[in-house]
């Protein structure tokens, strides 16, 4: 090994990958920062996550050792650093775990003397530097250390059950609450006395004298739910070694962000952001977050407000913050993608191929946040200068929540920084009773208001579109009822039905119920949370009693349609990641009998050419017309076999694997029986919904064939309009909308003209008072933009100045002030609007030295020009006597 000050995370990544393969350990690729097999995990958090299902004698490993680089996330759930990241010298959101795993095969001897020789002898760490930790019950461990390592007893710590009960330990490792477990031994760098901190298991071991740098853990115990441990028949091996906490010892520095990887991105931090502080905190969160959101949009995970979504936006908000910090205002968080695949890119050759997605996406983030950001720092910033005490309160944080869209997590973050503290439980309460009082002012659905405690419903409906059953309650007015008669509007229970309930994005069927003595219209199936099945119904004929038998039949029609867009949902589901990426992500649906609509995660709007190829994709399985199969299976099992499962849905034990041509997902909808049943798939519209997530809406069968024909219809229509052949109505298009375009080109030189001779008469109306050059001047036929472009200029040319200009649009009278800002914190714009709005009978607002209003009372400005300089008289007095 050459020199430790020369090698770089590259050399030590590899170093370590390679020593284990030449000890017949399989190189394993590192899995994605999301949980293939695990939609309760937010994120990959350790090495071991991929291998969950062999350790718990689900899977059987294709070798018995195994050698990862993991990249791993904890900035959310019951793992998550993102607090401590730009506090300490070792925390990360993102990082790679190092570890070598054994499934069976070796046990404690051989992991320990792995270790033990690749850091001794192949990154030639000098020995006598390590310290170790074990078990206190562990006494093979302890013995192996001893005897086989040799290393003297004042280095072998041995800690207890510290955690305050039966095997909670520092040094005792535990899946879950129940399952594999086992002791661990750890193994830590001592970077000597000139770092503050103290050993393992002392008061003062939170230092940084004694970093962990590699966790050994053994796996021999399955804990049981009494707390017991009983032995595994399979002994297995579970390491982790954190790549920045051992480059951080290799390149002899005492902090992670001193590593060259790190050195690399702060200096680009430094860069992008222009600060002249190179040792400031906020370099180091930048260069950290970076990290984290470049792999998480690798991984799919896009902006939003729920699940990973949030979590990734939260840390780029946090990102923009501390830029902010450094005196960065404008977009530069994108920026540092390319830096970042500069640095990591031959290490992850997918960052590069990704690089432009990346960038769009944070870019599209950094501009929605920009004004929210400074807006919200503004306000917290003149919060705590006027603060008598060093607490924000639970109103003024929910006040920047809610009123400003300003994060919690930034208003801590800042508050901590500041040396105030927040509370958090008043926020907790507003947000509270704000849910509360929209709880309150909501109509709830109708099935909300029910207290029925009927036996759940034996749905038939996958087999049956009829069946006999039997009337179990009627409620009218949501009051249980013995009896339903003609005209009256009903919601019924029944014992078995053969009507599917709104669930899954489906809506529910309709049809009819018959008695022998009544006839009833169903034309809405919901159901509780009990799976209660609720007949929305009106009494057509006759009247129906509670316990009376009946006959339910659906409207076959109306379910064949619905069960033609839901299964093309499914394969649109998959053309969506096949065409734009693995990022696609299912945020929402509703399955009706005229059409699907499809909502998922994606950055931009669609272009023709990839609605074409999606719709292609779909309609190529339709052509395909393969069986649909249907298999009920246990959670764990579906998710091995492929099927898709919605992060955050939640799941019975036993699921309904859907497989629909290429197509496999949970599901418990009602679907067409081969892909050809479907017809023909149509995409109708694309929208975007939100940030990041855009709308698809489509149609199947007769309703595509209709829509193709009316479509047909209409272009024939503008091509006789246009006098011109279809194959040529695009040119006759493009023609006559580029010569609408030089039309208004010249119509803008015009009016840009006359703009500009009207400039130089507002700049002569202008006259002084208290002073200050003041401008009150009403402008016919001019918009709203030439209004505030004439503003901005007088400002530019007088100063001080203050300019008071109104114009009429659309029957409404709009005032826009601007005060230039020498004597915009005296004199302050939105003060002065706020005055003259009600003049004109409307309301304004705006900054400090640009603000504006509107009204219906046209005929209020001579008023407005009475009125000034009152306020400004005013204005001055409060001024002068402060």
């Amino acid at each position: 090994m050459k020199n430790s000050q020369l090698i770089s995370v590259k050399e030590i990544r590899e170093t370590f990958i390679n020593y284990f393969a030449e000890n017949g350990h399989t190189k394993i690729s590192s899995s994605p920062l999301i949980p293939l097999s695990d939609p309760s995990l937010l994120f990959t958090n350790s090495g071991m996550v991929q291998f969950k299902d062999i350790f718990m004698g689900n899977k059987q490993p294709n070798s018995p050792r195994a050698v990862t680089s993991q990249r791993c996330l904890r900035a959310g759930g019951k793992h998550n650093d993102l607090e401590n990241v730009g506090y300490t010298s070792r925390h990360h959101t993102f990082f790679e775990m190092l570890g070598n795993f054994s499934f069976g095969d070796y046990f404690k001897e051989e992991a320990i003397i792995f270790a033990w020789q690749l850091l001794t002898e192949v990154l030639m760490i000098d020995s006598q530097k390590l310290v170790i930790t074990v078990y206190e019950e562990d006494a093979e461990a302890y013995n192996l250390w001893k005897n086989k390592i040799r290393i003297s007893e004042s280095r072998i710590i041995k800690i207890g059950d510290n955690k305050g009960s039966k095997y909670a330990s520092d040094n005792f490792w535990q899946m879950a609450d129940v399952g594999p477990c086992g002791p661990c031994s750890e193994i830590f760098f001592d970077h000597g006395s000139g770092v503050p901190g103290g050993p393992p298991g002392s008061e003062s071991q939170d230092g940084d004298r004694f970093i962990e740098i590699w966790n050994l853990v053994f796996m021999q115990f399955n804990k049981l739910e009494n707390g017991e441990v009983e032995k595994l028949p399979n002994l297995s091996v579970d390491t982790g070694m954190g790549l920045e906490r051992i480059a951080a010892v290799m390149q002899k520095v005492t902090s992670n962000y001193d590593i060259d990887l790190f050195k690399e991105l702060t200096s680009k931090v430094l860069f992008r952001t222009g600060a002249n502080n190179k040792n400031h905190s906020s370099l180091r969160v930048i260069a950290d977050h970076i990290r984290a959101c470049c792999f998480l949009v690798l991984d799919g995970v896009l902006p939003s407000n729920e699940g990973r979504g949030y979590v990734l936006r939260r840390i780029i908000r946090r990102a923009l913050r501390h830029g902010h910090k450094l005196g960065q205002t404008d977009p530069f968080f994108h920026l540092l993608v390319d830096d970042l695949v500069n640095v990591m890119g031959s290490g992850f050759t997918e960052l590069t191929d990704k690089k432009e997605l990346i960038a769009n996406h944070l870019l599209d983030e950094e501009e929605k946040f920009g004004e929210t950001l400074n807006r919200g720092i503004e306000i917290l910033d003149n919060v705590l200068l006027n603060s008598k005490q060093n607490k924000i309160d639970g109103k003024t944080a929910f006040l920047l929540y809610d009123t400003y869209g300003f994060p919690i997590d930034l208003t801590a973050d800042i508050c901590r920084e500041k040396g105030f503290t927040l509370d958090q439980e008043g926020f907790e309460k507003e947000m509270s009773s704000q849910k509360h009082k929209a709880r309150a002012s909501n109509k709830f659905k109708l099935e909300a208001n029910f207290k029925c405690s009927d036996p759940e419903t034996n749905f038939v409906g996958y087999d049956f579109s009829k069946t006999e059953s039997s009337i179990i309650s009627i409620f009218k007015n949501h009051k249980l009822v013995k009896k339903a008669v003609k005209g009256e509007s009903t919601v019924l229970t029944v014992t078995q039905s053969c009507f599917y309930a709104e669930s899954g994005g489906q809506e529910g069927d309709i049809g009819t119920l018959k008695t022998n003595t009544g006839f009833v219209k169903i034309f809405n199936t919901t159901k509780m949370i009990n799976n209660v099945f609720l007949h929305h119904c009106l009494i057509e004929e006759g009247e129906v009693s509670a316990n009376q038998s009946c006959e339910l039949k659906i409207d076959e029609e109306k379910r064949t349609h619905i069960k033609r867009n839901h299964s093309a949902t499914h394969l649109l589901h998959l053309a969506l990641k096949k065409i734009l990426g693995s990022h696609v992500q299912q945020k929402g649906s509703l399955v009706t009998f005229e059409r699907t609509r499809f909502d998922f995660s994606h950055p931009s709007i669609l272009t023709s050419e990839q609605i074409r190829k999606i719709e292609d994709l779909v309609n190529n399985e339709i052509i395909e017309n393969t069986k649909t199969h249907v298999n009920l299976m246990e959670y764990s099992e579906a998710l091995k076999s492929g099927a898709v499962a919605l992060f955050g849905e939640k799941y019975n034990d036993e699921v309904r694997v859907l497989s629909i041509g290429s197509s496999k997902e949970l599901c418990g909808g009602t679907h067409v029986e081969r892909t050809g049943d479907i017809g023909f798939f149509k995409i109708i519209h694309e929208t975007g919904v939100s940030s990041g997530v855009r709308r698809i809406e489509a149609i199947t069968g007769e309703n595509a064939i209709m829509y193709i024909h009316e479509t047909e219809k209409l272009v024939q229509k503008l091509s006789q309009i246009a006098k011109t052949p279809v194959k040529k109505l695009s040119d006759k298009v493009s023609n006559l909308l580029e010569s609408n375009k030089k039309l208004e080109q010249q119509l803008e030189m015009i009016q840009q003209k006359w703009i500009s001779s009207i400039r130089e008469e507002i700049i002569k109306d202008s006259s002084k008072y208290i002073g200050i050059n003041l401008i009150v001047k009403s402008i016919d036929e001019v918009g709203i933009k030439v209004l505030k472009s004439l503003v901005d200029y007088v400002k530019s040319k007088l100063s001080p100045v203050i300019v008071v200009l109104s114009t009429i649009e659309n029957r409404k009278i709009h005032l826009i002030v601007g005060v230039s800002k020498d004597v915009s914190k005296k004199y302050r714009a939105s003060h002065i609007v706020s005055e003259l709005a009600p003049i004109i009978g409307g309301k304004g607002g705006g900054r400090d030295d640009l603000a504006q209003a509107g009204g219906l009372n046209i005929s209020g400005f001579p008023k407005v020009s009475k009125n000034i300089q009152r306020i400004l008289d005013e204005l001055h007095e409060v001024k002068k006597h402060e």
